[in-house]
């Protein structure tokens, strides 16, 4: 495929709306959109609920849930020319437009696919999944919507909450519960003391956001320990401050649990300190992740100090945007 200098990338981004997976696809086509000039549309799909839980070899477009976007074009619009989909719901949708486009697509899959990778253009998959295939590209960790201008930019909102806050500013990402892992209300009062007593000691401030994920029990026992510092702690409600937690920040602390965290974190330069989980389940991806990020000098397990160190933004975002433009020309 060629791809125009003059007429602007028609890319799709198809996911079913989770915030935490649909920015991976989102910040692969925002990245594009940087390098070349770009026009993006985002469909968010979902199942009818007797087919939601079927093996997507037996999904079928069909069996869409009305009240969910269309991601194909009405009669008589043009096949998007690039599309990016990520999750599992995503995938018969991502399969079908191979073919119904007539190749006039070129479909690009994030995270695993858990399907034979021949069957999509491109697969943009976390380098610690252990993905090979002719037509893989690893990342380290997880594309995301993280660049020094959106930081910039969602700051803005924040600036009068956060310009007096003492220097340390250490962000908190709180993950939650998972697969892999846990987060009782015991290790979150652990944590919040540990954090506490490194913020105080360093005379610095905290902003904390929790995720969708944190338990209530666990999010109220390190609310009340952390609540006295000065700072701000995120509540839920209103505009979510993530991107200026991390433009304002002079270190990083996250929570183990989350490859998208550990990754958004690692692309701004800040010393990224880990925070551990309490572990339920098989944790190898993410022991991969880690070792990754720390080999590439952005992480370090978290010791009870802020100690400070430097190391190269990772930009794998913009790293993958580049690959796929590239495929793209020469497919």
């Amino acid at each position: 495929m060629e791809v125009s200098a003059q007429a602007p990338l028609r890319v799709q981004v198809v996911s079913d709306g989770r915030a935490g997976i649909e920015n991976q696809a989102l910040g692969l086509a925002e990245a594009v959109r940087h390098l070349t000039s770009a026009e993006i549309t985002i469909k968010r799909v979902a199942w009818r609920r007797a087919f939601s839980r079927l093996p997507t070899a037996l999904q079928f477009p069909w069996m869409r849930d009305p009240a969910s976007d269309d991601p194909f074009p009405a009669p008589g619009e043009a096949w998007p020319d690039l599309w990016i989909a990520t999750g599992r719901a995503s995938l018969p949708f991502t399969l079908a437009v191979r073919r119904l486009s007539g190749g006039k697509t070129f479909v690009v899959q994030t995270q695993d696919p858990r399907l034979p990778t021949e069957r999509f253009d491109m697969v943009v998959a976390p380098a610690h999944d252990g993905l090979e295939g002719d037509n893989v590209f690893e990342v380290t960790g997880a594309t995301h919507r993280i660049t020094p201008e959106a930081l910039s930019q969602g700051a803005a909102a924040f600036a009068e909450q956060l310009r007096l806050l003492a220097h340390p500013r250490v962000a908190v990402l709180i993950g939650g519960r998972s697969a892999a892992y846990d987060l009782t209300p015991e290790h979150a009062a652990e944590l919040a003391d540990g954090i506490g007593d490194a913020i105080r000691a360093s005379g610095g401030s905290l902003m904390l956001t929790y995720s969708r994920r944190t338990p209530e029990e666990a999010r109220n026992a390190m609310t009340a320990r952390l609540k006295d510092l000065p700072g701000m702690i995120w509540d839920g409600e209103g505009a979510n401050p993530l991107f200026a937690f991390l433009h304002n920040a002079d270190h990083v602390l996250v929570t183990e649990d989350s490859a998208n965290m550990a990754t958004e974190a690692a692309s701004t330069g800040r010393p990224v300190h880990v925070l551990p989980m309490v572990q339920r389940g098989s944790a190898g991806k993410f022991e991969r992740l880690h070792a990754d990020l720390e080999a590439a000098g952005a992480t370090r397990r978290f010791d009870g100090t802020l100690e400070g160190w430097t190391y190269e933004p990772l930009r794998e975002t913009e790293r993958a945007a580049r690959a796929v433009l590239e495929a793209m020309r020469t497919r």
